[in-house]
């Protein structure tokens, strides 16, 4: 036995020289707690650049591929992750850039720039809106509207777009239309006469439903007709609100538009998420008297933020020119 580890012995001091006289470190076993190595972070965005990694830390729950891995982008391809993009001037609505335009998608709650439109087009926005039992059963996101409570439209015009709220949206649509379902069928025509040809609104709040779809081409549209009323551009380009509830309670609403306040210009519009959909976001930019207006669907952050702020800003320096728009699949 002492043999034996005096030859074990012998044959690990052998080993420890040998790596000593090739300046070769001996090799350090990691422990069994300790993380992996995470991937390295993508930070060039240059359309030179072949994507290999999708920067997702290691540690974090695994997320879908990056389109963008493993090619490299055509010549004036923008690295877009998102599925479907796109950017329009809005005061011509002339797109300047395009991703996979016309692809069916799920809205989520950008859903709701239709409903809001609806109801400032309405006018009458000082009326109050009595919330019946059902407004109040509406899931997910909301305001924890209460029956018999009431608010005016204008007030609620403001939880619809800042909270997103699914239950102060079927109340608006409800009011407007008599039923939610003769709400979304009103929808669908007013998206008929903007041009939104490949759209279909099944609610007023944006919940799945495997016939509420619409395009990146058509939510540009739709959010373009949107910007066009004043009060619309008010509400989505208010940060904060104070919401007060009948019994006198304030809830302090946030916009959960990252791009206001951050993005210089900004001055909308709408998010939405729903698994199906994924990350949804239109958003608008004004500079030097030049709006643009920009859509991605299924995204997954932040690329949905990043890919928004890429195609304002490609937008905003590329102005109207007659020359063929930058499309790509």
């Amino acid at each position: 036995m002492a043999k034996s580890a005096r030859s074990s012995a012998h044959l690990l001091f052998t080993i420890l020289a040998l790596y000593a006289m090739t300046g070769v470190a001996a090799p350090k076993k990691r422990p069994a707690s300790a993380p992996s190595d995470p991937p390295l972070k993508l930070r060039s965005r240059s359309s030179t650049t072949t994507i290999t990694t999708d920067g997702a830390p290691a540690a974090t729950p695994a997320r879908k591929p990056d389109p963008r891995n493993f090619r490299q982008l055509g010549d004036g391809e923008l690295p877009i992750a998102s599925k479907g993009a796109i950017v329009i001037d809005s005061c011509t609505g002339q797109p300047l850039y395009e991703k996979n335009a016309d692809e069916l998608r799920y809205p989520a709650s950008t859903t709701k720039i239709m409903t809001a439109l609806l109801v400032i087009e309405a006018g009458d926005l000082d009326r109050e809106v009595e919330i019946t039992l059902e407004d109040s059963k509406v899931g997910e996101s909301s305001l924890s509207l209460r029956p018999g409570e009431y608010y005016t439209r204008r007030d609620m015009l403001f939880g619809l777009m800042l909270k997103s709220a699914n239950d102060v949206a079927h109340a608006l649509g409800r009011d407007n239309a008599g039923t939610a379902e003769a709400f979304a069928e009103k929808m669908t025509r007013r998206a008929r006469e903007l041009g939104a040809t490949n759209t279909s609104f099944m609610n007023a709040n944006g919940l799945h439903h495997p016939q509420h779809f619409t395009t990146p081409r058509d939510l540009a549209a739709i959010s373009r007709a949107a910007m066009q009323q004043p009060y619309f551009r008010q509400v989505v380009g208010t940060q904060r609100y104070q919401w007060r509830r009948p019994n006198g309670e304030v809830w302090a609403l946030s916009n959960h538009n990252r791009l206001l306040g951050t993005f210089p210009g900004t001055t909308g519009l709408k998010t939405g998420y729903t698994n199906p959909s994924q990350q949804v976001l239109a958003s608008a930019c004004l500079r030097d008297r030049r709006e643009v207006i920009a859509v991605t669907m299924y995204a997954f952050r932040p690329n949905n933020w990043e890919d928004s702020r890429l195609l304002l800003t490609y937008g905003l320096e590329n102005p109207p020119s007659g020359q063929p728009v930058p499309r790509f699949p």
